[in-house]
Parts: C-alpha cells; sequence; structure tokens
C-alpha cells in the first residue's frame, strides 16, 4: 500500500483576514483526499514551534492565510529554512504582490493599464483638496498592504477623504489613492508555474445594499452576484485573460493567482493580484477552475504537484 503524502495544512494565522483563512482552511482540510493524504493542521499564530518540529516529516505545506504574516511572504520563507515544499508563489512574488503601491508600478512596466494614482504618506500628507484636483471624484482609498477590502473606502464627497485617509492610515504609514474606474468587476485565475492556465472569468456584481466589493459583498453568502464566464465580449475576455497572465509574471507569481481588474470603457485596468485567493464556498478561485472543469479537490491536487514540481527546480 503506497504511504500517504503528509500535508501541512496552514490556515489561521494573525492577520486582519484571519476568520477567512479559518474558513477556507476547514473547507480545503474537508475537501482533501484522505485516501491520498495524512493532513495535519497548523495556526501559525499558535503552532510555528511545533511545525518546525514536525518539518523532517512533512512532505509538502498548503498555505491557506490570507494578509500579513501568511500572504506576505514571511511563512514562505520560514517554510523554505525548514526545507518544506508549498504551494504559490515565493518570498518575493508574495511580497510584491502584497505591496500595492510597488505593484502599481510593476504593473506599469510591463505595460499594463492601470487607474491613476497617488501614494500619500502618513508623515507628509497633501491638502485634501490638492488630491482632489489630480484625481477627481470619486477616489478608491487603500491601505498601501491588506487584502479583502480591509481599510479601503471609496470617497465621493470631498468631505470624506480625511476621514477615508484615517482608516486607511491604521493599517500603513503609506496609502494608495486610485481614481475611481466605473465599469464591469472581472477577476481572473491563472493556474500553473511556467506553462500558465487561463481559467473563465468570473464577473462580480455586489449586491444593491453595497457600494462596491467590500468585506461583507466578498463573504456573505448571497451579498454578491458571481457570474462565470463574465458577460463581456470574447475580445474582451481574452484581453484580460493575457492581462492576468502578464500581471502574474510582472509580480514574480508562481502556482497561481487571481488579478481583480475593471472593464471600462476604453480599456480594461488592472487593480490587483491575489497570491494566495480565498477557499471558502464563496471564493472565485475555485469557482473559476469549476468552470473550467476542475473540481476543489482536484484543484488541490494540482497546488500540490505544483508545488512539489516548483521544489525540483
Amino acid at each position: 500500500m503506497r504511504q500517504k503524502m503528509k500535508v501541512a495544512l496552514l490556515s489561521g494565522g494573525s492577520s486582519a483576514e484571519r476568520e477567512v483563512s479559518l474558513k477556507s482552511g476547514g473547507q480545503v482540510y474537508a475537501a482533501l483526499n484522505k485516501d491520498k493524504y495524512d493532513v495535519q493542521r497548523y495556526d501559525p499564530r499558535d503552532d510555528l514551534p511545533r511545525l518546525a518540529q514536525d518539518a523532517s516529516s512533512i512532505d509538502v505545506a498548503l498555505i491557506i492565510l490570507h494578509g500579513r504574516l501568511g500572504e506576505d511572504g514571511t511563512v514562505q520563507g520560514f517554510l523554505e529554512c525548514l526545507g518544506i515544499p508549498y504551494q504559490g508563489s515565493g518570498v518575493l512574488g508574495s511580497a510584491v504582490a502584497m505591496n500595492k503601491i510597488l505593484s502599481k508600478r510593476l504593473y506599469e512596466e510591463a505595460g499594463l493599464p492601470v487607474a491613476p494614482y497617488l501614494v500619500v504618506d502618513r508623515a507628509q500628507p497633501e491638502a485634501v483638496e490638492n488630491l482632489v484636483d489630480t484625481l477627481g471624484l470619486p477616489i478608491v482609498v487603500k491601505p498601501e498592504h491588506e487584502g479583502s477590502s480591509i481599510g479601503l473606502s471609496v470617497v465621493r464627497d470631498e468631505r470624506h477623504l480625511s476621514k477615508a485617509l484615517e482608516t486607511a492610515w491604521q493599517y500603513d504609514s503609506r496609502c494608495l489613492l486610485e481614481k475611481f474606474i466605473p465599469g464591469t468587476e472581472i477577476t481572473a485565475g491563472v493556474l500553473g508555474n511556467d506553462s500558465l492556465q487561463s481559467l473563465p472569468l468570473i464577473e462580480i456584481v455586489p449586491g444593491e445594499d453595497y457600494d462596491f466589493f467590500d468585506y461583507n459583498a466578498k463573504y456573505l453568502p448571497g451579498a454578491t452576484k458571481e457570474i462565470c464566464p463574465a458577460r463581456i465580449s470574447q475580445q474582451l475576455t481574452e484581453k484580460a485573460q493575457e492581462y492576468a497572465r502578464r500581471a502574474h509574471q510582472a509580480l514574480y507569481c508562481q502556482g497561481y493567482s487571481r488579478t481583480d481588474m475593471i472593464v471600462g470603457t476604453d480599456e480594461i485596468y488592472v487593480l490587483e493580484t491575489n497570491t494566495i485567493p480565498g477557499m471558502t464556498q464563496t471564493s472565485l478561485f475555485p469557482q473559476a477552475a469549476s468552470a473550467a472543469g476542475i473540481s476543489f479537490p482536484d484543484l488541490l491536487d494540482r497546488l500540490i504537484e505544483l508545488a512539489l514540481e516548483k521544489e525540483v527546480k
């Protein structure tokens, strides 16, 4: 009888997205084939010493963490020190994609369209009226790091911009201000290491109670309509999938990623790239994989294969 592969499943952590990570981890654990895998769960908030102690017996790790100390390269570096292969992007790609400001600059260098933006430092804030004069309204305000729309605001009235900046500065000393681009929000997943498979696009339509695709709209079942394939032309679909592949490569991603975009009246604008897409019942990457004929258990098998393939190289 073939020995089961020993998988360390990491979820939880200490970021603002801890609860989402725990929920994702639970669903990943349930979906992993127990005939193939001996799965041990670890919460990096509490279990790093145990993980280090068990390292020599672990074949591969699945990192189901979001936000800081999970998606930003820190846990990836820890696993590399322990000699444990893991799925997804390495230290560099994880850190780069987590930084929204650096990501913007790398998108631009790769020739990808992005919304006009400004960087505002809490230590040297600019006058609100100057920011509005430069970008116009509405303005999207984001912390430099964080995911799941944590700390994000859409400002439609100049009087509310100072409060939005203070909210973002609770998470980072710098924040990103983007010109709001009206249009159709889509997300595009890619899967693979050297050879990238584009997954079907998903169109995101937040419910009437939500001004934008915020934390609740992302994670409350039924709060958002997710349409796959997205209701855009074949030409725009292929363009968006190409942009997602180029974004993945520009940010030094590996294994898989999901890039969020806006289809505007004149162009598709790249917003940001997620290196560890969510794995809850409302998550987008598993939905796109399913539309491509890849079941959730098969997707997890593929991520483990890609982790070991990356390790061999």
